[in-house]
Protein backbone atom coordinates (compact mmCIF):
# COMPACT_ATOMS: atom_id res chain seq x y z
CA UNK A 1 0.00 0.00 0.00
CA UNK A 2 1.30 3.44 -0.94
CA UNK A 3 0.29 7.06 -0.63
CA UNK A 4 -2.45 8.13 -3.10
CA UNK A 5 -3.62 4.55 -3.69
CA UNK A 6 -7.40 4.30 -4.25
CA UNK A 7 -9.01 1.45 -2.33
CA UNK A 8 -12.52 0.14 -1.78
CA UNK A 9 -12.97 -0.78 1.88
CA UNK A 10 -15.67 -1.43 4.46
CA UNK A 11 -15.48 0.10 7.93
CA UNK A 12 -15.83 -2.47 10.71
CA UNK A 13 -15.37 -0.31 13.81
CA UNK A 14 -14.93 3.23 15.13
CA UNK A 15 -11.67 4.63 16.51
CA UNK A 16 -11.13 6.84 19.54
CA UNK A 17 -11.25 9.97 17.36
CA UNK A 18 -14.63 9.03 15.85
CA UNK A 19 -13.03 7.80 12.62
CA UNK A 20 -13.87 4.59 10.77
CA UNK A 21 -11.53 1.60 10.97
CA UNK A 22 -11.06 -0.72 7.98
CA UNK A 23 -8.56 -3.37 6.93
CA UNK A 24 -6.88 -3.97 3.58
CA UNK A 25 -3.94 -6.23 2.75
CA UNK A 26 -2.90 -6.61 6.38
CA UNK A 27 -2.97 -2.83 6.93
CA UNK A 28 -5.27 -1.07 9.40
CA UNK A 29 -6.78 2.09 7.90
CA UNK A 30 -8.16 5.01 9.90
CA UNK A 31 -10.70 6.98 7.84
CA UNK A 32 -12.47 10.09 9.20
CA UNK A 33 -16.26 10.35 8.71
CA UNK A 34 -16.67 6.70 7.66
CA UNK A 35 -19.24 4.79 9.72
CA UNK A 36 -19.19 1.08 10.60
CA UNK A 37 -20.81 -1.00 7.86
CA UNK A 38 -20.20 1.59 5.14
CA UNK A 39 -18.37 0.69 1.93
CA UNK A 40 -16.42 3.51 0.38
CA UNK A 41 -13.68 4.42 -2.02
CA UNK A 42 -10.82 6.01 -0.10
CA UNK A 43 -7.51 7.64 -0.99
CA UNK A 44 -4.48 6.70 1.10
CA UNK A 45 -2.86 9.80 2.64
CA UNK A 46 -0.10 8.31 4.78
CA UNK A 47 1.34 4.84 5.44
CA UNK A 48 3.34 3.92 8.53
CA UNK A 49 4.17 0.24 8.62
CA UNK A 50 0.92 -1.69 8.99
CA UNK A 51 -1.11 1.45 9.78
CA UNK A 52 -2.44 3.90 7.21
CA UNK A 53 -4.59 7.02 7.13
CA UNK A 54 -7.05 7.70 4.32
CA UNK A 55 -9.80 10.08 3.22
CA UNK A 56 -13.18 9.18 1.72
CA UNK A 57 -13.55 10.00 -1.97
CA UNK A 58 -16.98 8.34 -2.41
CA UNK A 59 -19.49 6.60 -0.15
CA UNK A 60 -20.62 3.50 -2.06
CA UNK A 61 -22.97 2.02 0.55
CA UNK A 62 -24.07 4.50 3.25
CA UNK A 63 -25.06 3.35 6.74
CA UNK A 64 -28.69 3.67 7.83
CA UNK A 65 -27.55 5.92 10.68
CA UNK A 66 -25.85 8.43 8.37
CA UNK A 67 -27.50 11.88 8.24
CA UNK A 68 -26.71 15.15 6.50
CA UNK A 69 -24.57 17.41 8.74
CA UNK A 70 -26.15 20.74 9.70
CA UNK A 71 -22.89 22.64 9.48
CA UNK A 72 -21.69 23.66 5.99
CA UNK A 73 -18.02 23.37 7.06
CA UNK A 74 -18.41 20.17 9.08
CA UNK A 75 -15.96 18.13 7.01
CA UNK A 76 -13.29 20.86 7.21
CA UNK A 77 -13.72 22.20 10.74
CA UNK A 78 -12.09 20.37 13.66
CA UNK A 79 -14.77 21.20 16.21
CA UNK A 80 -17.25 18.37 15.52
CA UNK A 81 -16.68 14.81 14.34
CA UNK A 82 -20.15 13.18 14.54
CA UNK A 83 -22.74 15.43 12.86
CA UNK A 84 -23.07 12.81 10.12
CA UNK A 85 -24.32 10.24 12.68
CA UNK A 86 -27.81 10.07 14.22
CA UNK A 87 -27.92 11.09 17.86
CA UNK A 88 -28.84 7.77 19.51
CA UNK A 89 -25.94 5.96 17.78
CA UNK A 90 -23.67 8.79 18.96
CA UNK A 91 -24.58 7.87 22.53
CA UNK A 92 -23.92 4.19 21.84
CA UNK A 93 -20.57 5.06 20.28
CA UNK A 94 -19.48 7.10 23.29
CA UNK A 95 -20.48 4.31 25.65
CA UNK A 96 -18.28 1.95 23.65
CA UNK A 97 -15.39 4.45 23.57
CA UNK A 98 -15.33 4.59 27.37
CA UNK A 99 -15.58 0.81 27.71
CA UNK A 100 -12.82 0.22 25.15
CA UNK A 101 -10.50 2.79 26.71
CA UNK A 102 -10.85 1.24 30.16
CA UNK A 103 -10.07 -2.19 28.73
CA UNK A 104 -7.30 -1.38 26.25
CA UNK A 105 -5.53 1.43 28.10
CA UNK A 106 -6.33 0.77 31.75
CA UNK A 107 -6.51 -3.02 31.60
CA UNK A 108 -9.90 -2.83 33.36
CA UNK A 109 -13.05 -4.80 32.56
CA UNK A 110 -16.04 -2.82 33.81
CA UNK A 111 -19.74 -2.44 33.25
CA UNK A 112 -20.32 0.91 31.54
CA UNK A 113 -23.79 2.40 31.78
CA UNK A 114 -25.34 3.78 28.60
CA UNK A 115 -24.30 7.38 27.95
CA UNK A 116 -26.85 9.86 29.30
CA UNK A 117 -28.20 12.15 26.59
CA UNK A 118 -28.12 15.92 26.39
CA UNK A 119 -31.42 17.77 26.42
CA UNK A 120 -30.16 19.73 23.41
CA UNK A 121 -28.45 18.00 20.50
CA UNK A 122 -27.48 21.41 19.02
CA UNK A 123 -27.17 24.94 20.39
CA UNK A 124 -26.06 23.66 23.80
CA UNK A 125 -22.73 25.41 24.33
CA UNK A 126 -22.62 28.27 26.81
CA UNK A 127 -19.13 29.31 25.71
CA UNK A 128 -17.85 30.54 22.34
CA UNK A 129 -14.11 30.75 21.69
CA UNK A 130 -12.90 31.58 18.18
CA UNK A 131 -9.53 32.55 16.72
CA UNK A 132 -9.34 35.65 14.53
CA UNK A 133 -6.81 35.51 11.71
CA UNK A 134 -5.91 36.85 8.32
CA UNK A 135 -5.44 34.94 5.08
CA UNK A 136 -4.87 36.24 1.55
CA UNK A 137 -5.30 39.82 2.79
CA UNK A 138 -8.72 38.95 4.22
CA UNK A 139 -9.85 38.65 7.82
CA UNK A 140 -11.11 35.21 8.86
CA UNK A 141 -13.04 34.15 11.97
CA UNK A 142 -13.77 30.51 12.63
CA UNK A 143 -12.45 27.34 14.24
CA UNK A 144 -9.23 25.45 13.77
CA UNK A 145 -9.11 22.51 11.38
CA UNK A 146 -8.32 19.15 12.96
CA UNK A 147 -4.74 19.00 14.33
CA UNK A 148 -3.77 22.40 12.95
CA UNK A 149 -3.95 26.14 13.52
CA UNK A 150 -5.47 26.74 10.10
CA UNK A 151 -8.71 28.67 10.65
CA UNK A 152 -11.78 27.32 8.90
CA UNK A 153 -13.93 30.37 8.31
CA UNK A 154 -17.57 30.19 9.34
CA UNK A 155 -20.43 32.60 9.90
CA UNK A 156 -22.28 30.38 12.39
CA UNK A 157 -21.92 27.18 14.40
CA UNK A 158 -24.87 24.83 15.03
CA UNK A 159 -23.64 23.61 18.43
CA UNK A 160 -23.67 27.21 19.69
CA UNK A 161 -26.83 29.26 20.37
CA UNK A 162 -28.10 31.84 17.86
CA UNK A 163 -26.23 34.66 19.58
CA UNK A 164 -22.92 33.25 18.30
CA UNK A 165 -23.85 34.06 14.68
CA UNK A 166 -24.70 37.63 15.70
CA UNK A 167 -21.36 38.04 17.50
CA UNK A 168 -19.40 36.82 14.47
CA UNK A 169 -21.26 39.22 12.19
CA UNK A 170 -20.70 42.12 14.58
CA UNK A 171 -17.00 41.35 14.83
CA UNK A 172 -16.57 41.32 11.04
CA UNK A 173 -18.44 44.64 10.84
CA UNK A 174 -16.28 46.17 13.56
CA UNK A 175 -13.04 45.09 11.91
CA UNK A 176 -14.08 46.38 8.50
CA UNK A 177 -15.29 49.76 9.73
CA UNK A 178 -12.29 50.39 11.98
CA UNK A 179 -9.59 48.99 9.70
CA UNK A 180 -8.48 46.21 12.05
CA UNK A 181 -6.73 43.00 11.06
CA UNK A 182 -6.83 39.47 12.38
CA UNK A 183 -3.66 38.06 13.92
CA UNK A 184 -1.10 36.22 11.76
CA UNK A 185 0.67 33.60 13.90
CA UNK A 186 3.63 33.39 11.51
CA UNK A 187 4.43 37.10 11.31
CA UNK A 188 2.96 38.28 14.62
CA UNK A 189 1.12 41.06 12.78
CA UNK A 190 -2.54 42.01 13.26
CA UNK A 191 -4.42 43.47 16.21
CA UNK A 192 -7.16 40.93 17.07
CA UNK A 193 -6.45 37.34 18.17
CA UNK A 194 -9.55 35.72 19.72
CA UNK A 195 -13.13 36.40 20.69
CA UNK A 196 -14.43 34.61 23.80
CA UNK A 197 -18.05 34.80 24.99
CA UNK A 198 -19.53 33.05 28.03
CA UNK A 199 -23.25 32.85 28.79
CA UNK A 200 -24.37 32.61 32.42
CA UNK A 201 -28.17 32.20 32.46
CA UNK A 202 -28.88 34.90 29.83
CA UNK A 203 -26.06 37.17 31.01
CA UNK A 204 -22.83 37.37 29.05
CA UNK A 205 -19.13 38.02 29.49
CA UNK A 206 -17.30 39.01 26.30
CA UNK A 207 -13.50 39.10 26.03
CA UNK A 208 -11.66 40.38 22.96
CA UNK A 209 -8.06 39.15 22.96
CA UNK A 210 -5.70 41.59 21.28
CA UNK A 211 -2.04 41.77 20.27
CA UNK A 212 -1.91 45.50 21.04
CA UNK A 213 -2.77 47.20 24.36
CA UNK A 214 -5.18 49.69 22.78
CA UNK A 215 -7.69 49.09 19.97
CA UNK A 216 -9.13 51.96 17.98
CA UNK A 217 -12.89 52.18 17.61
CA UNK A 218 -13.65 49.79 20.48
CA UNK A 219 -16.71 51.87 21.42
CA UNK A 220 -18.21 50.94 18.06
CA UNK A 221 -17.86 47.25 18.88
CA UNK A 222 -19.59 47.86 22.20
CA UNK A 223 -22.38 49.61 20.32
CA UNK A 224 -22.83 46.53 18.13
CA UNK A 225 -22.83 44.22 21.15
CA UNK A 226 -25.48 46.40 22.82
CA UNK A 227 -27.85 45.28 20.08
CA UNK A 228 -27.11 41.59 20.73
CA UNK A 229 -26.94 41.16 24.50
CA UNK A 230 -29.42 42.64 26.99
CA UNK A 231 -26.82 42.43 29.77
CA UNK A 232 -23.12 41.82 29.39
CA UNK A 233 -19.63 42.65 30.58
CA UNK A 234 -16.76 43.38 28.21
CA UNK A 235 -13.02 42.86 28.67
CA UNK A 236 -10.06 43.72 26.51
CA UNK A 237 -7.37 41.12 27.10
CA UNK A 238 -3.87 42.03 25.99
CA UNK A 239 -1.76 39.06 24.86
CA UNK A 240 1.46 40.11 23.06
CA UNK A 241 3.15 36.71 23.44
CA UNK A 242 3.93 34.41 20.51
CA UNK A 243 2.04 31.56 22.13
CA UNK A 244 -0.93 29.24 21.66
CA UNK A 245 -2.35 30.28 25.03
CA UNK A 246 -5.55 32.26 24.41
CA UNK A 247 -5.53 34.79 27.26
CA UNK A 248 -2.72 37.10 28.25
CA UNK A 249 -2.24 38.32 31.82
CA UNK A 250 -3.71 41.82 31.38
CA UNK A 251 -7.52 42.15 31.51
CA UNK A 252 -9.17 45.57 31.21
CA UNK A 253 -12.87 45.76 32.07
CA UNK A 254 -14.58 48.30 29.80
CA UNK A 255 -18.24 47.53 30.50
CA UNK A 256 -20.28 45.76 33.18
CA UNK A 257 -19.18 44.32 36.51
CA UNK A 258 -17.19 41.38 35.16
CA UNK A 259 -18.93 38.70 37.26
CA UNK A 260 -22.47 37.35 37.16
CA UNK A 261 -24.52 35.28 39.56
CA UNK A 262 -26.60 32.23 38.80
CA UNK A 263 -28.07 29.32 40.75
CA UNK A 264 -27.96 25.54 40.43
CA UNK A 265 -29.62 23.12 42.85
CA UNK A 266 -30.26 25.95 45.31
CA UNK A 267 -26.62 27.10 45.28
CA UNK A 268 -26.03 30.69 44.18
CA UNK A 269 -22.69 30.96 42.41
CA UNK A 270 -20.63 33.55 40.59
CA UNK A 271 -18.56 33.22 37.42
CA UNK A 272 -16.02 35.47 35.75
CA UNK A 273 -14.12 35.56 32.49
CA UNK A 274 -11.66 32.81 33.51
CA UNK A 275 -13.88 30.73 35.80
CA UNK A 276 -14.26 27.15 34.60
CA UNK A 277 -17.82 26.01 33.98
CA UNK A 278 -18.98 22.97 32.05
CA UNK A 279 -20.12 24.08 28.58
CA UNK A 280 -23.49 22.26 28.70
CA UNK A 281 -25.72 23.53 31.52
CA UNK A 282 -28.27 20.72 31.28
CA UNK A 283 -25.74 17.89 31.37
CA UNK A 284 -23.67 19.62 34.04
CA UNK A 285 -26.72 19.51 36.29
CA UNK A 286 -27.15 15.76 35.73
CA UNK A 287 -23.45 15.10 36.28
CA UNK A 288 -23.19 17.10 39.50
CA UNK A 289 -26.38 15.64 40.93
CA UNK A 290 -25.07 12.11 40.33
CA UNK A 291 -21.69 12.98 41.84
CA UNK A 292 -23.26 14.45 44.98
CA UNK A 293 -25.42 11.33 45.38
CA UNK A 294 -22.22 9.30 45.89
CA UNK A 295 -21.49 10.99 49.23
CA UNK A 296 -23.17 10.33 52.58
CA UNK A 297 -24.56 13.12 54.77
CA UNK A 298 -21.92 12.65 57.46
CA UNK A 299 -18.98 12.55 55.02
CA UNK A 300 -16.09 14.91 54.62
CA UNK A 301 -15.51 15.45 50.88
CA UNK A 302 -12.44 16.81 49.12
CA UNK A 303 -13.16 18.32 45.68
CA UNK A 304 -9.92 18.53 43.70
CA UNK A 305 -9.60 20.88 40.70
CA UNK A 306 -12.73 22.59 42.05
CA UNK A 307 -13.00 25.62 39.75
CA UNK A 308 -15.46 28.25 40.96
CA UNK A 309 -16.66 26.01 43.78
CA UNK A 310 -20.15 25.07 42.58
CA UNK A 311 -19.71 21.32 43.07
CA UNK A 312 -17.83 21.86 46.33
CA UNK A 313 -20.78 23.89 47.63
CA UNK A 314 -23.23 21.17 46.64
CA UNK A 315 -21.24 18.67 48.67
CA UNK A 316 -21.00 21.11 51.59
CA UNK A 317 -24.75 21.63 51.54
CA UNK A 318 -25.37 17.88 51.84
CA UNK A 319 -22.37 16.64 53.85
CA UNK A 320 -20.57 17.47 57.09
CA UNK A 321 -17.92 19.50 55.30
CA UNK A 322 -16.27 19.92 51.89
CA UNK A 323 -12.84 21.14 50.83
CA UNK A 324 -12.19 22.62 47.39
CA UNK A 325 -8.68 22.82 45.89
CA UNK A 326 -8.21 25.10 42.88
CA UNK A 327 -5.03 26.58 41.39
CA UNK A 328 -6.59 29.56 39.52
CA UNK A 329 -6.84 32.53 41.93
CA UNK A 330 -9.88 34.09 40.22
CA UNK A 331 -11.82 30.83 40.45
CA UNK A 332 -10.81 30.26 44.07
CA UNK A 333 -11.92 33.81 44.92
CA UNK A 334 -15.29 33.07 43.28
CA UNK A 335 -15.57 29.99 45.48
CA UNK A 336 -14.94 32.09 48.58
CA UNK A 337 -17.69 34.52 47.66
CA UNK A 338 -19.96 31.57 46.86
CA UNK A 339 -19.36 30.14 50.33
CA UNK A 340 -20.33 33.40 52.04
CA UNK A 341 -23.34 34.03 49.81
CA UNK A 342 -24.75 30.58 50.54
CA UNK A 343 -24.07 30.59 54.28
CA UNK A 344 -21.64 27.68 54.11
CA UNK A 345 -19.03 29.04 56.49
CA UNK A 346 -17.79 26.25 58.73
CA UNK A 347 -18.77 23.62 56.14
CA UNK A 348 -16.97 24.73 52.97
CA UNK A 349 -13.24 25.38 52.84
CA UNK A 350 -11.51 26.73 49.73
CA UNK A 351 -7.79 26.32 49.17
CA UNK A 352 -5.96 28.07 46.33
CA UNK A 353 -3.05 25.92 45.25
CA UNK A 354 -1.94 22.86 43.35
CA UNK A 355 -3.70 19.61 44.21
CA UNK A 356 -0.44 17.66 44.43
CA UNK A 357 0.80 20.15 47.04
CA UNK A 358 -2.35 20.80 49.08
CA UNK A 359 -4.10 17.43 49.25
CA UNK A 360 -1.50 15.83 51.51
CA UNK A 361 -2.14 18.38 54.26
CA UNK A 362 -5.89 17.85 54.15
CA UNK A 363 -5.51 14.06 54.35
CA UNK A 364 -3.16 14.45 57.31
CA UNK A 365 -6.02 15.99 59.32
CA UNK A 366 -8.31 13.01 58.81
CA UNK A 367 -9.57 10.56 56.23
CA UNK A 368 -12.40 11.92 54.04
CA UNK A 369 -15.24 9.69 52.95
CA UNK A 370 -14.94 10.78 49.33
CA UNK A 371 -12.28 12.48 47.20
CA UNK A 372 -13.48 13.96 43.90
CA UNK A 373 -10.99 14.35 41.05
CA UNK A 374 -12.10 16.55 38.14
CA UNK A 375 -8.79 17.29 36.37
CA UNK A 376 -8.02 18.86 32.98
CA UNK A 377 -7.73 16.59 29.92
CA UNK A 378 -4.20 15.60 30.87
CA UNK A 379 -5.56 13.72 33.86
CA UNK A 380 -4.51 13.41 37.49
CA UNK A 381 -0.91 13.80 38.60
CA UNK A 382 0.55 10.39 39.42
CA UNK A 383 1.70 11.58 42.85
CA UNK A 384 -1.92 12.35 43.73
CA UNK A 385 -3.10 8.88 42.73
CA UNK A 386 -0.35 7.19 44.74
CA UNK A 387 -1.10 9.40 47.75
CA UNK A 388 -4.76 8.38 47.69
CA UNK A 389 -3.77 4.71 47.60
CA UNK A 390 -1.35 5.20 50.47
CA UNK A 391 -3.90 6.97 52.68
CA UNK A 392 -6.62 4.37 52.01
CA UNK A 393 -9.30 6.89 51.06
CA UNK A 394 -12.61 4.93 51.09
CA UNK A 395 -14.12 6.43 47.94
CA UNK A 396 -12.75 8.23 44.87
CA UNK A 397 -14.96 9.83 42.21
CA UNK A 398 -13.21 10.65 38.94
CA UNK A 399 -14.78 13.07 36.46
CA UNK A 400 -13.07 13.24 33.09
CA UNK A 401 -13.65 14.44 29.53
CA UNK A 402 -10.79 12.29 28.20
CA UNK A 403 -11.41 8.50 28.17
CA UNK A 404 -7.71 7.79 27.57
CA UNK A 405 -6.36 9.60 30.63
CA UNK A 406 -9.37 8.47 32.66
CA UNK A 407 -8.56 4.84 31.82
CA UNK A 408 -4.91 5.37 32.74
CA UNK A 409 -5.79 6.89 36.12
CA UNK A 410 -8.39 4.20 36.87
CA UNK A 411 -5.83 1.55 35.93
CA UNK A 412 -3.33 2.93 38.45
CA UNK A 413 -5.92 3.15 41.24
CA UNK A 414 -7.25 -0.37 40.67
CA UNK A 415 -3.76 -1.86 40.35
CA UNK A 416 -4.32 -2.96 36.75
CA UNK A 417 -1.44 -0.66 35.84
CA UNK A 418 1.77 -0.71 37.84
CA UNK A 419 4.52 1.90 37.98
CA UNK A 420 8.00 0.50 37.31
CA UNK A 421 11.19 1.76 38.93
CA UNK A 422 11.78 3.81 35.78
CA UNK A 423 8.36 5.44 36.15
CA UNK A 424 6.83 3.53 33.26
CA UNK A 425 3.34 2.05 33.34
CA UNK A 426 2.88 -1.66 32.66
CA UNK A 427 -0.22 -3.84 32.77
CA UNK A 428 -0.54 -6.37 35.60
CA UNK A 429 -1.67 -9.83 34.51
CA UNK A 430 -3.20 -10.72 37.91
CA UNK A 431 -3.71 -7.51 39.86
CA UNK A 432 -4.75 -7.48 43.49
CA UNK A 433 -7.35 -4.67 43.29
CA UNK A 434 -6.65 -1.75 45.57
CA UNK A 435 -9.89 -0.09 44.47
CA UNK A 436 -12.90 -1.63 42.81
CA UNK A 437 -15.09 0.10 40.26
CA UNK A 438 -18.65 0.64 41.50
CA UNK A 439 -19.93 2.95 38.77
CA UNK A 440 -19.01 4.06 35.26
CA UNK A 441 -21.49 6.60 33.89
CA UNK A 442 -20.79 8.56 30.68
CA UNK A 443 -22.60 11.86 30.08
CA UNK A 444 -22.99 13.46 26.65
CA UNK A 445 -21.63 16.87 27.59
CA UNK A 446 -20.54 17.48 23.98
CA UNK A 447 -23.11 16.27 21.38
CA UNK A 448 -21.91 16.04 17.74
CA UNK A 449 -18.30 15.64 18.90
CA UNK A 450 -16.20 12.61 19.84
CA UNK A 451 -15.77 13.94 23.39
CA UNK A 452 -17.57 12.42 26.37
CA UNK A 453 -17.68 13.26 30.08
CA UNK A 454 -17.49 10.27 32.41
CA UNK A 455 -18.05 9.76 36.13
CA UNK A 456 -16.33 6.78 37.75
CA UNK A 457 -16.72 5.74 41.39
CA UNK A 458 -13.96 3.63 42.92
CA UNK A 459 -14.38 2.12 46.38
CA UNK A 460 -11.72 0.67 48.61
CA UNK A 461 -11.72 -3.15 48.56
CA UNK A 462 -12.85 -4.91 51.74
CA UNK A 463 -9.55 -6.75 52.06
CA UNK A 464 -7.36 -3.73 51.37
Amino acid sequence: MQKNDLLTVEAVATGTQGEGIAYSGGVTLFIPYLLPGERAEVRVLKVRGNVAYAAVTEIITPAEDRVRPRCPVFYRCGGCQLQHLRYRPQLRLKTELVRDALKKIGGVEAKVNFCLRSEKEYGYRNKLQMPIGRRNEKNVIGFYAERSHRIVETEECPIHPAWAKAVISALYGFMEKCGLDGYDEETGKGQLRHIVVREIKKKFIVALVTAEPEIKGIDYFLFLLDNIFPEYSFYLNYNPERTNVVFGKQFTLLKGKGFYESADDGIVYEAGVQTFLQVNDNVRGKLYARAVSLAEEGDTVVDCYSGGGLLTAMFAKKCARAYGIEVVPEASACAERLKERNGLGGKMFNICGRVEEELKGILADGRPGLVVLDPPRTGVERSVLLLLQERAVPGIALISCNPATLARDVGILTGSLAVTEKGELVKCANPDPIYRISLVQPFDMFPQTRHVETLVLLERGQSC
